[in-house]
């Protein structure tokens, strides 16, 4: 009897546990959507550490105005204070997965203040993720003013 009731408290353990870990796989789109919010935190917040853990070394940071940064140039104006970030917001975003890379475009409406004084830009934005072991770092952003 103690064994079958064991048994059985085992079993729905198990079921349990198989439904919770479904649940917590989250999908590359999924992972993505969150290191896109990581990188709109840490950019806002102008977070060094977390950026640095961001971004691939090789990061190509094109801007709207046309001007295209490596990782370092793009953390040292944010640490200088020479580029913030009030807010941004994302109004519609496309996510395509193709296996260890993603390419994620979004309509955007960033505001905030850079050498040429505040901005409230009207974007179009393009980031390719790759995956570097379980996390996914940001390798190109690209953002285009939309008229």
């Amino acid at each position: 009897m103690c064994l079958r009731y064991f048994l059985q408290v085992l079993k729905s353990f198990l079921i349990a546990l198989g439904f919770a870990l479904a649940l917590s796989a989250a999908t590359p789109e999924e992972e993505v959507r969150a290191a896109e919010n990581a990188w709109m935190d840490a950019v806002m917040k102008r977070d060094i550490p977390a950026l640095e853990r961001i971004f691939t070394p090789d990061l190509i940071y094109a801007h709207s105005t046309g001007n295209i940064e490596t990782r370092d140039e793009y953390i040292a104006r944010l640490k200088a204070g020479k580029q913030r970030y009030d807010t941004m917001n994302y109004e519609k975003t496309k996510v395509a997965v193709h296996g260890n890379s993603v390419v994620f475009h979004a309509i955007a409406r960033f505001t905030g203040k850079n050498d040429a004084g505040a901005f409230n830009d009207h974007l179009m934005v393009m980031h390719t993720w790759v995956k570097k072991g379980k996390q996914w770092q940001l390798a190109a952003h690209q953002t285009t003013r939309i008229p």
